[in-house]
């Protein structure tokens, strides 16, 4: 299975960007998508989490209202559209995925696979 991230980039403060995440190689069913992102000096944390039917999402409180998350089966892909970013937004974002179950859990080990990482560099 291998999670393709993409659309990271530079960005002025109070713009948008959309984040990508395509899987191949494994048709999700059931399963927990998510975004992390981790900041130089930082700890991966969890930004946004979605299920399989859209029904149930999670937003770290620093994102609520700002960050959207979404995804759509039928393209095995996940999106993050950000919006109002600010320079604290700056990080790499990774996409992961669990096999199978909701869960809005910050745990990485929570996770069973992982995308390689786009960069998002928001300049003030």
């Amino acid at each position: 299975v291998q999670l393709q991230a993409s659309g990271g980039g530079l960005v002025q403060a109070g713009g948008s960007l959309r984040l990508s995440c395509a899987a191949s190689g494994r048709t999700f069913t059931g399963n927990t998508m998510g975004w992390f992102r981790q900041a130089p000096g930082k700890e991966r944390e969890l930004v946004a989490a979605i299920s399989w039917s859209g029904g149930s999402t999670y937003y770290a409180d620093s994102v609520k209202g700002r960050f959207t998350i979404s995804r759509n089966n039928a393209k095995n892909t996940v999106y993050l559209q950000m919006n109002s970013v600010k320079p604290e937004d700056t990080a790499v974002y990774y996409c992961a995925a669990t096999r199978t179950g909701w869960m809005a859990s910050s745990f990485l080990s929570a996770y069973d696979y992982w995308g390689q990482g786009t960069l998002v560099t928001v300049s003030s």
